[in-house]
């Protein structure tokens, strides 16, 4: 499988992933935003009118896979250089659009998204070369089988034949969502803690996607200071490259691997054992391992990638794939070769049956006509025998039955005598019954009058009956009305009885209160006089007062003093002081009178109104 064939696998998740609608098509400006992430993640020069440019004679509609092929081909992979971009974002980004579709697991989910983004890229490697993209049941096998030993686990074979036995993997094969929801279930890694399965998922990942054969510490001899140093090796089929640690970001070394190169063991030596050597055109590197076994599965990796190297091929686990295939279609040859050789056998089995039964037929229909021969011989002698026998009793019977038609013929003559009176006598019957008929025929007729008459007077009764019906519910409904109409007018005097007792209430409160005002009234007159009588006198004493009587004067009559009274004037200041006092009482008291004389007038009015509309309520 060449690198196009890989990248198209993953753009294929991303074009399906656009497809919202599953049509098959997806918007210009989706694959724009594509095609530009896809420059962007691979290295290529951007050409953001590339794809105008391509579609330009179509319309404005979305742009299936098929005519998005020729653009991907032409404007991206074939500026694809390998070793200029990193395959993982590729991935990333494809990764990215279909899960945010596609990937949606339920309830509690057993991997994290690192996994199953890795997950996704070992499926893609292992997948066959056909689209829809499946991968079948011996390769997820395989590659459970793998994560399952770097777990150091064994693989639960039944619950993987359970989601095998299932009809649309067996049909089809297993698509990435359903490969993902399997282990998501959490059925194969039951018991296993998370960190250990994504450690192994990893280790996997890195072993079949990333062409890692081998990886882990080994010490290694200096070329210049000859100190020893623990690093980290990671082993690819074309170069060796070892970091300071495992987390891989302190590159120390690249040891390019070729033909020239070989490796041998070396006996311990320096206070190191298990040691062996890597030696190139140029250089020779001293390694160590921690122990024998670690010292030959080194050896032998990297005698792998050597030879790898030599053959020309880029990847173990993709020469090991095609190995599989291979062999899973040599298999399938020798399985159908077999299956036909079977069918073939069985069809000769069948022919030599079918054979054998037609003979076994034949002989029995001999038997059977031979038996019908000897049965039909029998049949015609017995035949024969019963027919002469016959003829002899149909003559005796012929010659009784002679002699007993004679003898029927004298009594059938005497039979017709007697039936030709009895036809005389039913004819006389017939007549009488004829003449009776007529008389019920007219009895009937007679009947059917009257039934007419008696169904039109019962039809006239029922009119009546009906008119009789109509005007006793109009005179219901009269009832009705008049007695709606009486419930009204006592409604309607029950309500005018309330207003006139109201208003006789009102009436009677109206004259308590305008008696209690003519009290009052005649109250304040009575004071108005005292207050008048003590004015009078009031100024009488002043003017007594004011004009003491001298000596040898006389006192003048009432009369005489009325008359010379004399009214101070206003400049007199020992008078104006009094008199205004006496001025706001006169007022005082005037106000007073004309309020109680508009009171007096109100309380009138009142009545008055009271008195109207209580005439006016009385019904």
């Amino acid at each position: 499988m060449d690198l196009r064939s890989e990248l198209l696998k993953s753009i294929w998740y991303a074009f399906t992933a656009l497809d919202v609608e599953k049509s098959g098509k997806v918007s210009k400006s989706q694959l724009k935003v594509l095609s530009h992430n896809l420059y962007t993640v691979l290295g290529i020069p951007h050409d953001p009118a590339a794809l105008e440019e391509h579609f330009r004679d179509d319309d404005d509609g979305p742009v299936s896979s098929q005519g998005y092929m020729p653009y991907l081909n032409k404007y991206i992979l074939d500026k694809v250089v390998e070793g200029t971009f990193i395959k993982e974002n590729v991935d990333e980004l494809c990764w990215t659009l279909t899960a945010k579709k596609n990937y949606r697991p339920e309830g509690k989910s057993i991997l994290p998204g690192k996994d199953a983004f890795r997950l996704w890229c070992l499926f893609i490697f292992l997948s066959e070369d056909r689209y829809p993209l499946v991968i079948i049941p011996d390769e997820v096998e395989y590659l459970l089988k793998k994560i399952c030993m770097a777990m150091s686990v064994e693989l639960n074979l039944v619950e993987l034949e359970d989601f095998i036995s299932q009809d649309s993997v067996q049909q089809n094969g297993f698509s990435v969502w359903g490969f993902l929801e399997m282990m998501n279930s959490g059925k194969l890694t039951r018991g296993i803690v998370k960190e250990t399965i994504s450690m192994a998922i990893e280790e996997v990942y890195r072993e079949i996607v990333g062409d890692v054969l081998k990886e882990g510490y080994l010490w290694k001899k200096g070329q210049l200071r000859r100190n020893w140093t623990e690093r980290w090796f990671t082993l690819k089929p074309s170069t060796l490259i070892y970091f300071t640690s495992e987390d891989r970001k302190d590159r120390k070394g690249n040891i390019q691997l070729d033909g020239n190169c070989c490796v041998e063991v070396l006996p311990d030596r320096d206070g190191k054992r298990c040691m062996f050597c890597l030696k190139t055109l140029t250089k020779t590197y001293e390694l160590s391992a921690s122990d024998t076994k670690q010292r030959q599965e080194w050896t032998t990796a990297i005698q792998t990638a050597i030879r790898l190297h030599v053959e020309g091929k880029k990847s173990l686990h993709k020469d090991l794939k095609l190995k599989r295939r291979d062999q899973r279609e040599q298999r399938e040859k020798r399985r159908e070769a077999k299956e036909q050789e079977l069918q073939r056998l069985r069809a000769l089995q069948e022919e030599r049956e079918r054979k054998m039964a037609e003979l076994e037929l034949l002989k029995e229909a001999q038997r059977q006509a031979q038996a019908l021969l000897e049965q039909d011989e029998l049949r015609r002698r017995q035949q024969h025998e019963q027919l002469q026998q016959a003829l002899e009793i149909q003559l005796k019977e012929a010659e009784e039955a002679r002699a007993s038609m004679q003898a029927e013929m004298a009594l059938k003559e005497a039979e017709a005598e007697r039936q030709r009176t009895r036809i005389k006598e039913l004819e006389a019957m017939q007549q009488r019954l004829e003449e009776a008929l007529q008389q019920e025929i007219k009895a009937r007729q007679d009947e059917e009058a009257f039934r007419y008459a008696q169904a039109r007077l019962l039809a006239e009764e029922e009119e009546r009956m009906k008119a009789l019906m109509s005007l006793r519910e109009e005179q219901e409904e009269y009832i009705q009305r008049a007695q709606r109409e009486k419930q009204e007018l006592r409604e309607e005097m029950e309500t005018k009885s309330r207003s006139l007792d109201d208003a006789q209430k009102q009436l009677e409160e109206v004259r308590a209160n305008r008696y209690r005002v003519d009290q009052d009234v005649v109250a304040a007159q009575r004071k108005l006089r005292q207050a008048s009588t003590n004015v009078k006198h009031w100024n009488v004493q002043m003017n007594r007062l004011m004009h003491p009587i001298g000596p040898g004067e006389k006192r003048s009559s009432g009369s005489g003093s009325f008359s010379s009274f004399r009214i101070p004037s206003q400049k007199d200041p020992g008078l104006r002081l009094k008199q205004k006092p006496d001025d706001q009482d006169e007022e005082s008291k005037e106000n007073e009178e004309s309020k109680e004389n508009m009171e007096s007038r109100a309380g009138c009015e009142s009545d008055r109104r009271l008195s109207t509309n209580g005439d006016m309520d009385i019904p």
